[in-house]
């Protein structure tokens, strides 16, 4: 089996064995599937994925989980356009549905949750209410009419969501289903019940199903080795498995950061697989964004086709790139969380770290007119944001020299990758030199630009950041910025990190350091550590970490004084002082635009103390502006 040849599922045929997986985006206009989101499909399709699955979408109205999520009803005009977008390109366009159940939302839907039994939500702590017959027919009539209606809009069929999010799984569980009728009785009732109806809906469509193979809570939940049973309930209606892990009891262990390692359901996607005996594809989901992996799996017969979704998010075009034999291109994904992990309540739209056009193709339509070449465009910093904008620059056709003021490019984010669970950074820098190299970029390293330099000079500043201002008093001992830190300065004594952001930065170097054997202890003013990492998924599980490796958590303080052998925390609320033991402080603070050359235009942290999602949103955009286009090639 190979990557990129093509497979059958069911009765449609798949370009590829690359699945992109449903997700949420937020790019839902109302409640339906939105001009964003064809332009974020078709992209995908386009690049060689074989199987599409859309953002799931509700199958009953009393499902609403997040204020965007689409719902199956209102869906049939997008679903349409989806499959119109995508039919050129071949790849088999599957409608999600689901009903996320107690782990929905009823701020929005303004209805009690609708649960299997009267189990608080571990999250939001709310009490659902127990379905009864009248809700259950609602419910398997919600998902047979949504089937009907994807395949009537176009698409191949449906993928039926059992997975972390999901009110069926919720069914299949011990540990939210204590029923004493039929539904308790045999757990995988309700799963038969909608898939035959579902496939009776789609008739030869395509019907897939993404099935929790292990809840991670064996004291009551679904485990490996109860899996076997539950597909078999399920194999006679469906075309395809995709293997999960994940419950309530573990919501960040379904996409996790690089802190867990990539492909984690391998064995678990092996188990079921030989259960299955060849009697439905299998798919193999677990972080997995590296082509060679994928292949590696397919090869060892771990599954089918593989789930790369994350990593088509930030290289859309991952299949044709390697069916060029140009693996060496593909953007990497870094797996950080950052930007496409949405379903949060500041309802950001779905994008990528190293990709800032996913979910905004759109805006991405390019405008008359253009460049021509003439004198390079200097860039000076070397870091994301310079090289997105030499890279920008180099496609729109302009000559483009760069100049880094170190021996290396990459800037902070080099530094930033030492961090536990931020080793991906690197492979994106690594991308950008690479790429930059490609296109011809003039790249002078060691080389520092004064302001006689830029004079007369089209360029982008892109000089990154100095250290910001401390708001305690250094009244002896050592204080280190965390850029010394992570290029190699020594602390000694006990360690005390200063976390004033609440980012992954400060738990992260506490967690390297503790990791080192120094005593060390960490200082938030939170009432948790690394409150930021709710974004991306991590926080309860950085917070657990934390405590393995022995850090001291000093939260709801502020750092006011450093001495020789100590700093002074002071309490948030009462404004208690007390002393800690501390040789080292490492200060995780903001910083400031380094201001030593002038501008603009200017890029990164030479604006404002910049992610690298806005690092590189910023360089690109400046380059376009340079090169008087609204888009490039990518």
């Amino acid at each position: 089996m190979n990557l990129t040849g093509g497979v059958r599922l069911g009765s449609a045929h798949a370009p590829s064995r690359v699945l992109f997986g449903p997700h949420e985006t937020n790019l839902a206009r109302d409640r339906d599937i939105s001009d964003r989101h064809v332009a974020y499909y078709a992209a995908r399709a386009a690049g060689g994925t074989g199987v599409l699955v859309t953002e799931t979408a509700s199958a009953h109205e009393s499902d609403r989980p997040y204020e965007r999520a689409p719902l199956a009803g209102d869906c049939g005009p997008g679903w349409a356009a989806v499959a119109e977008a995508c039919r050129p390109h071949g790849t088999v366009v599957l409608a999600g549905l689901g009903h996320a159940g107690s782990q929905g939302s009823s701020a929005f839907s303004q209805q009690a949750l609708w649960a299997p039994s009267r189990v608080p939500d571990v999250a939001s702590r709310e009490l659902p209410m127990a379905v009864e017959s009248p809700q259950i027919s609602a419910l398997v009539a919600g998902f047979a009419t949504a089937a009907e209606l994807a395949v009537r809009s176009g698409l191949h069929g449906v993928e039926v969501q059992a997975g972390q999010h999901a009110l069926l799984r919720q069914f299949l569980s011990g540990l939210t289903n204590n029923r004493d009728d039929a539904y308790g009785a045999d757990r995988a009732l309700l799963l038969r019940e909608v898939l035959a109806a579902v496939r009776e809906a789609v008739g030869t469509g395509v019907v897939g199903l993404r099935l929790s193979c292990d809840e991670l809570a064996p004291w009551a939940g679904i485990v490996p080795e109860a899996a076997p049973e539950l597909v078999e309930a399920a194999l006679e209606h469906i075309d395809y498995l995709v293997v999960v892990r994940g419950s309530a009891m573990g919501a960040s262990a379904t996409h996790p950061d690089l802190h867990t390692e990539p492909g984690f359901n391998t064995e678990l996607c092996r188990g079921v697989r030989e259960a299955v005996a060849g009697r439905v594809p299998v798919v193999l989901q677990g972080s997995v964004v590296d082509p060679g992996q994928a292949q590696r799996a397919l090869d060892e017969g771990v599954a089918d086709l593989v789930e790369m979704t994350r990593a088509q998010i930030a290289e859309p075009e991952l299949v044709a790139l390697l069916r060029r034999g140009e693996a060496d291109r593909i953007r990497p994904c870094v797996l950080c969380n950052q930007k496409c992990r949405v379903r949060d309540n500041r309802n950001p739209l779905i994008s990528c770290t190293t990709n800032p056009v996913a979910g905004h193709e759109t805006e991405e339509a390019p405008l008359l007119g253009g460049s021509t070449p003439g004198e390079p465009v200097l860039v000076v910093g070397g870091g994301p944001a310079g090289m997105e904008a030499a890279r920008v620059l180099a496609l729109a056709g302009r000559p483009v020299e760069l100049a880094e003021r170190a021996d290396r490019l990459g800037g902070a984010a080099v530094l930033a990758a030492e961090v536990g669970g931020r080793g991906g950074l690197r492979e994106f820098v690594d991308w950008q030199a690479a790429e930059l190299r490609r296109l011809g970029v003039r790249i002078r390293l060691g080389s520092e630009v004064g302001e006689a330099e830029l004079a007369g000079r089209e360029a982008v500043v892109a000089t990154g950041s100095v250290p910001g201002p401390r708001s305690y008093r250094i009244l002896g001992g050592t204080v280190l910025d965390v850029t010394e830190l992570l290029a190699g300065a020594e602390p000694y004594g006990p360690v005390v990190v200063f976390d004033p952001i609440g980012d992954a930065v400060g738990a992260g170097v506490a967690e390297l350091l503790a990791g080192r054997g120094l005593p060390t202890a960490i200082v938030t003013q939170d009432q948790v550590v690394g409150t930021q990492l709710a974004i991306t998924g991590d926080l309860a599980d950085a917070n657990a970490r934390l405590q393995r490796a022995g850090v001291a958590l000093h939260k709801r303080s502020l750092l006011r004084e450093v001495h020789d052998a100590h700093v002074v925390v002071e309490d948030v609320f009462t404004a208690e002082r007390r002393e800690v033991p501390a040789g080292t402080v490492v200060h995780c603070g903001h910083r400031l635009p380094d201001a030593g050359l002038p501008g603009p235009p200017r890029a990164g942290d030479a604006v404002a103390p910049r992610t690298i999602h806005e690092a590189v949103l910023e360089g690109r955009r400046v380059a376009q502006r340079i090169s008087a286009q609204i888009g490039v090639p990518r």
